[in-house]
């Protein structure tokens, strides 16, 4: 087995039928069961939503690839530049190549893939300065975010931002990397759709989606424990109606991230993160 085809093995499939348990039992776990009077806004994961009109058979196989492919970048499963050939990936899905193909062209649209002529397709690897405008784009969205997420917010809306704290930091004690990168990203989405913005909370998804594979090739150490904390403060900030604070602590949140990538790529260690537990 070649080094790329052994690489693709951590890409898991989920079968159909299984997709809709997986999904509300992971929304379930990252939110919390919180009851209150109107409906509760979740935390959904990252590019788990279909594209629209998606309804035939090799439409849900592909979608079913993008997912799984997302995720494992995502959590860090795939490293930036892995080959992305197609028949492993077939070979996985019991699909064919056609199906493959579809999704790899999807996900180079959210340029999460790169498609080389004569050479496939391979895992995107964001330049320096692709990186630092991604992060500039999140300070000036996510600011103007809590400032008015600070105007409307709800108690029964603050009990689901204080759950999903809570889960962040039950993923940071049980050393669970996979699942604290997923729940540290969500945190900035579901402020979006308490804001019951869908658009922007799409929109974050994609940019935080081509985050995890900045943070994999530039973020220095930058510990999930001081992001964790960091989102305490800004959500303390929220309840108390503190708009400046807010997006202050909103700005120098990812402000921290912006400034570790101002270092050369780490390329080295690629693998062992990847790997750890």
């Amino acid at each position: 087995m070649s080094r790329s085809t052994a690489a693709l093995r951590v890409i898991r499939p989920l079968k159909v039928s299984a997709v809709a348990r997986v999904a509300q039992a992971a929304q379930a776990a990252r939110v919390g069961q919180v009851k209150q009077a109107g409906p509760a806004v979740t935390a959904k994961p990252l590019r788990a939503v279909p594209h629209r009109g998606e309804k035939s058979a090799h439409d849900t196989t592909t979608q079913r690839i993008v997912d799984a492919i997302t995720t494992a970048i995502v959590e860090r499963r795939l490293m930036p530049g892995t080959k992305l050939a197609e028949q492993p990936i077939a070979d996985i899905f019991k699909v064919s190549r056609t199906l493959v193909r579809q999704a790899l062209n999807r996900l180079s649209r959210d340029h999460l893939v790169t498609l080389a002529p004569a050479r496939g397709a391979f895992v995107a690897q964001p330049s320096v300065d692709e990186a630092q405008q991604v992060f500039a784009v999140r300070q000036m969205i996510e600011a103007q975010m809590v400032r008015q997420l600070c105007k409307q917010i709800t108690a029964p809306q603050l009990a689901q931002l204080r759950a999903h704290l809570a889960q962040e930091a039950a993923a940071l004690a049980r050393t669970d990397v996979s699942g604290r990168t997923r729940l540290l990203a969500d945190f900035h989405v579901l402020l979006a759709r308490l804001l019951g913005n869908e658009v922007l909370a799409q929109l974050l998804a994609d940019l935080l989606s081509r985050c995890s594979l900045i943070a994999l090739m530039y973020q220095s150490a930058h510990s999930a424990e001081h992001s964790a904390a960091e989102h305490v403060t800004i959500v303390d900030a929220i309840a108390r109606r503190d708009t400046r604070t807010a997006a202050r602590l909103m700005q120098s949140h990812l402000g921290n991230v912006h400034h570790n990538l101002q270092h050369q790529p780490r390329t080295g260690d690629f693998a062992q993160r990847l790997q750890a537990r």
